[in-house]
């Protein structure tokens, strides 16, 4: 039985705020859903979110802007490689076209039999937008970025992982996750992710031997988790679980993440995964509805830090 349904988020350490913003929001048309703090540890920093624009589950990318701090990772094998997300079928030309004429070197290609543009955030992580004809969902649109329908994001496609081992992730992913191996040939292997009435969300393993091993810290340049939703505790529970009976036993406890509850997995191939579920209230909590990610919040925890926190945040014009 499956115990998740699709994505909930894919989270990245990048470097500058501003930089990340504009590339989100101004570049790729996303909308900003909740601008907070990093809840971990004591060092200040941003937690951005984006997404659609009622931040809709399977839609959001968040990330940690890392340059005040000056912590860098380094990229490499048996770690999360690639940031994926969906795009109507014969959108690859206009995204192209677009990501070059702003600045961004991109590129067409194919992968498993679909096509694709390549490209990197500012801080050098690889991105990619990926035709996918099995996603239904509606288009982000954002006219005041100039994306329509015809050719706007419609979420998270999945994202792919570098490993050392490709047959490490196997277990883990089909036994573990219940995910279906959809591909096993010479450009890798392509898990897809239980959802029974979503999108189509893959998880793919590129097999990368001979790269140095990734950072799994927290650190700018990387990407830090991918996250499942379970839709409820009771399946998040049930899940992590089943992960420990499995011998998955580095599966975290519950942590409270304000908007969604959290349990963390390091998998086989290095990728950190995520199990949550939106509360009631979700992204509203602490905004109206309508005007999310409009403002700096924090959590009732961080209340007599704020004075402090935002002291030490970079710089930043949203």
């Amino acid at each position: 039985m499956a115990f998740v349904s699709g994505y909930h988020h894919l989270t990245l350490s990048t470097d500058g705020v501003q930089e990340d913003y504009d590339f989100y929001t101004k570049i790729l048309g996303l909308f900003s859903v909740k601008r907070t703090v990093l809840f971990d540890g004591s060092v200040p920093v941003y937690h951005l979110y984006y997404g659609s624009r009622d931040g809709d589950a399977s839609t959001i990318i968040t990330t940690f802007p890392f340059r005040k701090p000056a912590i860098f990772g380094r990229r490499g094998t048996n770690q999360s490689k690639i940031i994926q997300q969906a795009i109507p079928v014969g959108a690859s030309d206009y995204w192209v076209d677009r990501l070059n004429a702003k600045g961004i070197e991109a590129r067409k290609f194919g992968r498993f039999g679909l096509t694709r543009v390549g490209f990197k955030h500012p801080c050098g992580i690889p991105h990619e937008l990926v035709e996918s004809p099995a996603d239904t969902r509606p288009s982000i649109v954002n006219e005041a970025q100039g994306v329509n329908a015809q050719y706007g994001i419609k979420g998270i496609y999945g994202a792919a992982i570098a490993v050392f081992d490709r047959t490490s992730m196997d277990d883990f992913l089909t036994v573990g996750m219940s995910m279906k191996k959809e591909a096993d040939n010479d450009e890798g292997l392509m898990f897809s992710v239980p959802n029974t009435a979503g999108p189509s969300s893959m998880v793919e393993i590129l097999h990368e031997p001979n790269d140095r091993q990734g950072t799994w810290t927290l650190a700018g340049g990387t990407i830090h988790h991918l996250a499942l939703n379970s839709g409820n505790e009771e399946n998040q529970l049930k899940l992590k679980a089943h992960l420990e009976g499995l011998g998955f036993t580095d599966v975290s406890d519950q942590k409270d993440r304000n908007y969604f509850k959290s349990c963390y997995v390091r998998s086989p191939g290095g990728a950190l995964f995520e199990i949550a579920w939106s509360v009631e209230g979700g992204w509203a909590l602490d905004e109206p509805p309508g005007e999310i990610g409009t403002t700096l919040v924090f959590p009732p925890w961080f209340e007599d830090r704020k004075a402090e926190l935002i002291a030490g945040l970079e710089p930043a014009n949203f």
